[in-house]
């Protein structure tokens, strides 16, 4: 594997030689900082480069010992891969070797080695019986089977025989591939004469270029790389694991600040609420109670918040889900690792796997709520594909934030959809357009239907409803009422609805569930039956319009005559069946004739035309038995329409005569 993607951090007690260790392995003090060298202890991150005998290069975090810094710990151990569990001979394991191990394994740290410093201060009886005490502090944990090495940093005994064995536990390491968004929680910003602001810290996922934009989350601040740095040599790229210096163009260094995470554009969604897989240590001592205040870390950041309990309270060393509710935003994705220590007094009471960084509120009384957090946190690839889209409803999600939400990346997740798509489990609109769950996606044709039916009950003399009524009335039902909105921003609605309901009509069209007539959608089933009332309105019409020839009632007048002593919007209706069957043929708006009347005018007129060539609006009076200009100029555009006459000036022809 590459030899760029192993970090090697410290932990333990403060005064147990970390530091002087890290300098006796790689000749680098990380002590930078002038009160670090007054007072002789470590507050803040360091960092060195150690060079193993198979020719290794390891980043290397030294992180402060004192109980007061310990968020500055956590930072550190954010992005370990291997960890020197530091512990000093002539006094074991003390408070912080407690606290060190119990947050390295929070944050789910696999792999590391036990060292006994100071081994020139003891004599071996003493080096033994710490050595035994050791190992039994370390059983339970991942640390359990570790490696136990003697050293002394100040005579030099014991370093190759270590060095041998970070070598070794070096190999042993799973490489981390660059899958997902860039991410890099920052631990340092400075300004950098002639290259402007530069950030540090750990790569923690993704790849990225010289040359690539980024964006500084929480505020979404966006800016260019401009230079990178590995271990403290040019690089072309950073992947996770590195140590990583990125020089930023764009922004100044009150732009950036500690806890801020530099990633890939539209990559994270910053969020004050987040669903947790709580273990709550043992050490804790007493019940965490809902709502209490704590102090939340993860990457770089340090924020107060307030756990929210299903219960009334938490015991110590039990385990659970949880909801924490932040007084800042944090940017994170599904399966970061967090720790969680005690608001007053300070103490690391817990912390593990983020499970969703944009959850609905979970309440106390839905148990189902909190049940679907197994999902979370055991659910396969496609199960948890499928609860994040049932979440999103009609909107579906794109599949890029359908990854970010899963925690799903690269050729894993594309294998997943193609096969999900097979199935029929999920479905894509368009290439590259939002996927919607294929659950959802029936439930919609299902209510295309059953709207088609009550509007068919409830209207059986029309032919069926327009099609944006139709969408009208489907999304508000489905997308409003049944499916909570998306907590991102999503498609524009109309442009996404309109998509996906042209689809549906497609879909139910091809299966013969429904018949679209222009813009009119009715199912196939519908067919208009009159009743004997019905019927009778239907020929008084038919006989009033016939009779009227040129000079029809208007539709109120005719709905008002057929109706009688009837329903008159009953008689409307049938008027529009008339309409729609031909029955009647409407002229222009508000204008109607018996087809046959037409016919009769028509044959007049192209029997005309053919004996004169032509026809002015004279001739046109004259052959309608003296019609007023009311009627004429709305017939004759008609005919025109129709395509039997053409208009030149005043006059009209025979089209294609």
């Amino acid at each position: 594997m590459d030899p760029n993607t192993i970090i090697l951090g410290t932990a333990g007690h403060i005064d147990h030689g970390k530091t002087t260790l890290v300098k006796a392995l790689t000749g680098t003090d990380t002590d930078r900082l002038k009160e670090e060298k007054e007072r002789g202890i470590t507050i803040e991150l360091g960092f060195a480069h150690l060079n193993l005998p198979s020719g290794r290069r390891l980043g290397v975090v030294d992180v402060p010992g004192h109980e007061r810094f310990v968020k500055n710990m956590v930072a550190g151990a954010m992005g370990m891969d291997l960890v020197i569990l530091v512990v000093a001979a002539d006094e074991g394991v003390m408070p912080q070797t407690r606290e060190h191990l119990e947050i390295c394994q929070l944050l789910g740290v696999k792999k590391g080695v036990v060292v006994l410093t100071k081994k020139d201060m003891v004599d071996e009886e003493w080096l033994e019986l710490v050595t035994d005490d050791v190992k039994t502090f370390v059983k339970g944990t991942f640390l359990e089977d570790a490696p136990v090495v003697a050293v002394s940093s100040t005579t030099g005994e014991g370093l190759d025989g270590l060095l041998k064995v970070l070598d070794r536990c070096a190999s042993q390491v799973v490489p981390r591939r660059p899958v997902g968004p860039y991410r890099l929680p920052v631990d340092r910003v400075f300004v950098m004469k002639g290259f402007g602001t530069v950030v540090t810290g750990t790569s923690i996922s993704g790849k990225i270029g010289g040359g690539d934009e980024v964006t500084i989350y929480p505020l979404g601040i966006d800016a260019r790389v401009r230079g990178i740095q590995v271990h403290g040599r040019e690089s072309q790229d950073a992947r996770p694991g590195m140590r990583t210096a990125l020089n930023l163009q764009g922004v100044s260094k009150d732009d950036v600040s500690r806890g801020d995470v530099i990633a890939s554009p539209g990559s994270l969604r910053p969020s004050y609420l987040l669903d947790l897989e709580l273990i709550y240590l043992q050490s804790a001592e007493r019940p965490l109670k809902h709502r209490s205040p704590v102090r939340f870390y993860t990457g770089t950041v340090e924020v107060i918040g307030r756990i929210l309990l299903k219960g009334d309270e938490l015991l110590p060393g039990s385990s659970s889900y949880v909801q924490i509710k932040l007084e800042e935003p944090v940017a994170v994705l599904p399966g970061d690792r967090y720790v969680l220590r005690s608001y007053s007094p300070i103490r690391t009471i817990g912390g593990g796997r983020i499970l969703h960084p944009l959850p609905r509120k979970r309440k106390r009384s839905r148990q189902d709520l909190w049940d679907e957090m197994d999902i979370l946190a055991k659910g396969s690839p496609e199960e948890l594909i499928e609860y994040h889209l049932v979440r999103a409803g009609t909107r579906g999600l794109a599949a890029t934030e359908l990854s970010l939400r899963t925690g799903i990346y690269g050729k894993a997740f594309r294998r997943e959809i193609e096969r999900l798509l097979g199935s029929r489990k999920v479905v894509r609109l368009e290439v590259d357009g939002p996927i919607i769950h294929g659950q959802v996606y029936e439930d919609l044709k299902k209510e295309i239907l059953r709207i088609l039916e009550v509007y068919h009950k409830d209207n059986p003399l029309l032919q069926g409803l327009s099609k944006e009524e139709l969408r009208s009335r489907l999304f508000p039902s489905l997308s409003s009422a049944k499916r909570p909105p998306s907590p991102v921003p999503q498609q524009a609605g109309g442009a996404l609805n309109q998509k996906l309901f042209q689809r549906l009509l497609q879909d139910l069209s091809r299966a013969g569930l429904l018949v679209q007539e222009q813009d009119i959608v009715r199912l196939s089933s519908h067919k208009i039956l009159l009743k004997d009332e019905e019927s009778q309105m239907r020929r008084r019409l038919e006989e009033l319009f016939r009779s009227a020839g040129l000079q029809p009632p208007s539709r109120k007048e005719a709905v008002i005559k057929a109706a009688r002593d009837g329903d008159v919007q009953t008689a409307d209706n049938v008027f529009e069946l008339m309409v729609r069957d031909g029955a009647l043929v409407r002229v222009r708006e508000g204008l109607y004739y018996h087809p046959v009347v037409l016919e009769d005018l028509k044959q007049g007129v192209v029997g005309f035309l053919k004996e004169h060539g032509e026809m002015s609006i004279t001739d046109f009076r004259d052959l309608s038995g003296g019609l007023s200009r009311k009627y004429m100029i709305p017939i004759l555009e008609y005919l025109d329409h129709q395509r039997i006459t053409i208009r030149i000036g005043d006059r009209r022809k025979l089209r294609g005569a």
